[in-house]
């Protein structure tokens, strides 16, 4: 029963000054200023990107908070949340979704309860999916050279940062949209 408690006090201690910092893919973070971090996306490790939340509506989001991501199936577009606006990052003038990708995500509800939340605050109260709650950390999106060449059959609302042309790469179902700063 000693045995057991002080296991539990080392877990618990160990927790309460862990830092909140996770690296998928890989097995740690660049440096303190991560939260999130994604590992390198290429021929030998795959290449992947990281797909935003599916949402009805993006007028159906509500308490958005800026710097939210999402794709929305009603104009299938990726969009963020800007100064308490959408904006979209989409420029596919038609907006249509590969249909495959839409058909998966057909009849499914959102359930607002499910979350996960990285950083120093874990009882955010921010809505979203995955929320980094850490105010001096940032997430690095995966890299990918080219994702329109080598992201094969890539999912609508996936976004990565472009290593060849130094920019943000969205793809909305159709075609990728680029953004630079």
């Amino acid at each position: 029963m000693k045995t057991i408690i002080c296991y539990l006090s080392i877990v618990l201690f160990t927790a309460t000054f862990a830092k909140a910092q996770v690296a998928v893919g890989k097995t740690s973070v660049t440096n303190t200023s991560v939260s999130l971090e994604f590992g390198v996306s290429d021929a030998t490790n795959g290449y992947k990107g990281l797909v935003l939340p599916w949402v009805t509506s993006a007028a159906a989001v509500t308490g958005a908070v800026d710097g939210t991501f999402i794709f929305d199936l009603t104009d299938h577009k990726v969009k963020y949340r800007k100064s308490g606006a959408w904006v979209d990052l989409s420029v596919d003038i038609t907006g249509t979704a590969n249909a495959t990708s839409v058909s998966t995500q057909a009849g499914l509800t959102e359930d607002i309860t499910k979350k996960a939340v990285i950083g120093v605050n874990p009882s955010d109260t921010t809505p979203g999916i995955l929320v980094l709650a850490d105010n001096d950390k940032a997430m690095v999106l995966p890299k990918v050279a080219s994702p329109y060449l080598n992201l094969k059959n890539p999912t609508a609302g996936t976004m990565v940062y472009d290593t060849t042309s130094r920019q943000l790469a969205v793809f909305n179902g159709t075609v990728w949209s680029f953004w630079k700063p």
